[in-house]
């Protein structure tokens, strides 16, 4: 049964991992649904109507400082805000290099620092981060320029920029996914002894290939290679991922914050063991 004095906020709502949070949590919290794109964002909350889950849909940019501050006043006007789970974001395909990076990147800051200014005690905000921030060598991603984006947004961007523009032009906006992504774990991590003080929790998940429409998109650029290749046995599926962000932001992991959980099927443990495995022949 669905409490209304309870409220949860699920960005990238419209579709995919978020609308199957949203179907999750919705079973016992008010949703606010957001995302960028009206006519999705409609049928979601019809779909979640239907379900009888009491949804306020919001459209809104997670880029915008002022929207996202907006969202969450209407969150905090429907009753006590307990959980966000923010899924907003793009794939390589969807963009170029400066689009994903500030749609994922500086979306998560907008969301996080307004959770952090809005929620109350005993709130708890899920970050989805991504397999692919575990697959780029560590050495190239620009994780010293990470926290000027606490306080200066231009050189952040631009210093990530630099780190993508290094990279082949065929390959940067999938460089840039991963950073934008390793950058959410950083925040998520970073920031908890921040969002502790508050009594808040942050966390981290990082799905591997997931069954989505996103997901499919990015099947023919290697995430159908990866899950071949590492002998995975399937494709995650959009329900189980959402399971496990709407327990992370749940009253049961009120000790789970400051890290990043990956779920991916095993793929970095295979390739980490196989890498092992090649440098000891070597």
């Amino acid at each position: 049964m669905t409490h209304p004095s309870r409220v949860a906020v699920v960005t990238g709502g419209a579709g995919g991992m978020g609308l199957d949070t949203a179907r999750i949590v919705g079973r016992e919290h008010a949703i606010v649904l957001c995302d960028v794109r009206q006519d999705r964002l409609e049928r979601a909350a019809d779909t979640l109507e239907g379900l009888g889950v009491a949804v306020t849909a919001v459209n809104c940019d997670v880029t915008d400082r002022a929207a996202v501050t907006e969202m969450f006043h209407t969150a905090t006007g429907l009753g006590k805000l307990v959980s966000v789970i923010h899924a907003a974001g793009v794939s390589p395909s969807m963009g170029d290099a400066e689009y994903v990076t500030r749609t994922n990147a500086i979306g998560t800051l907008r969301v996080g620092e307004a959770f952090h200014a809005a929620a109350p005690e005993g709130a708890a905000i899920v970050n989805v981060a991504s397999m692919a921030a575990y697959l780029v060598p560590e050495e190239l991603v620009p994780t010293a320029a990470f926290p000027l984006a606490l306080h200066d947004e231009d050189a952040f961007m631009a210093a990530l920029g630099s780190a993508c523009d290094a990279m082949p032009e065929a390959s940067r906006s999938a460089f840039a996914y991963a950073v934008s992504k390793s950058f959410v774990r950083w925040y998520s991590a970073s920031q908890a002894e921040r969002f502790n003080g508050r009594g808040q929790r942050i966390v981290s998940v990082s799905p591997g290939s997931v069954d989505t429409e996103m997901g499919k998109l990015e099947e023919r650029n290697g995430a159908g290679a990866i899950v071949a290749d590492f002998k995975v046995p399937r494709w995650g599926n959009a329900e189980e991922m959402a399971e496990l962000f709407a327990f992370c932001a749940g009253d049961r992991a009120g000790y789970l914050t400051g890290t990043d959980i990956l779920n991916d099927g095993g793929v970095v443990a295979s390739m980490r063991e196989r890498a092992r495995v090649a440098a000891q022949r070597a």
